[in-house]
């Protein structure tokens, strides 16, 4: 009776560019957590929630690096915060707040969403659903969903605003920057996909040559 061969790898564009190791892991982890913290600095200041790029950093994680190192990368973002390291979105003055003052702000529930929108973008993505325009913008519109899923209870709770108000304040302003960060990504992740493909034909190419 043959042995049943063990299921394939579901691969997502960072393995399909490096080569797989727990080194380069944590590496890409921490990469993900930085360029998110980096685009939590690209802001509009409203209130009580600004308008910033991190949702488009979480959308590209996610898919980048699959679900658990997505969900690690943003994990590891809202650690970093919460111990006091200014990764955070600015607040109007230009502070940074960190620790229980970062928890008990308006916003505080977008971030924990993060982590689970960059697990559920991944996991699609792994199922390559990142590869294919329209799938990619169903990936990234669900996972921008998933954000609000959590951001809104967060700021009704923290705001004691009502129903209309927190949606106001915490999801009609970020629609039309959340269109458009969707499509940005579901444009980039099939192009990232192509020029990966490419490179590894011509990897490949060279090795037959050699």
């Amino acid at each position: 009776m043959s042995a049943v061969a063990p299921p394939a790898p579901r691969l997502v564009l960072a393995d399909r560019v490096f080569p797989r190791t727990w080194v380069l892991d944590i590496v890409l982890v921490a990469a993900g957590a930085a360029l998110t913290a980096l685009l939590a600095q690209v802001i509009i200041p409203i209130q009580p929630v600004p308008i910033t790029g991190q949702t488009l950093a979480v959308l590209l994680v996610g898919a980048t690096l699959g679900w658990a190192r997505g969900a690690a990368a943003l994990g590891l973002y809202l650690v970093l915060g919460l111990a006091g390291l200014p990764v955070y979105a600015p607040q109007d003055d230009g502070s940074h707040l960190t620790g229980l003052a970062a928890l008990a702000a308006p916003s505080f529930g977008y971030i924990i969403g993060f982590v689970v929108a960059a697990a559920a973008v991944g996991w699609l993505s792994e199922r390559t659903w990142d590869r294919h325009v329209l799938k990619a913008l169903a990936t990234f519109v669900g996972g921008s969903i998933i954000v609000f899923a959590f951001g809104l209870p967060w700021l009704a709770a923290v705001t004691g605003g009502t129903f209309v108000q927190v949606l106001e304040w915490g999801l009609i302003p970020f629609i039309p920057g959340g269109i458009i960060k969707a499509v940005i990504a579901a444009a980039l992740l099939p192009l990232a996909w192509w020029g990966a493909n490419r490179l590894a034909k011509h990897r490949a190419s060279d090795v037959d040559a050699d």
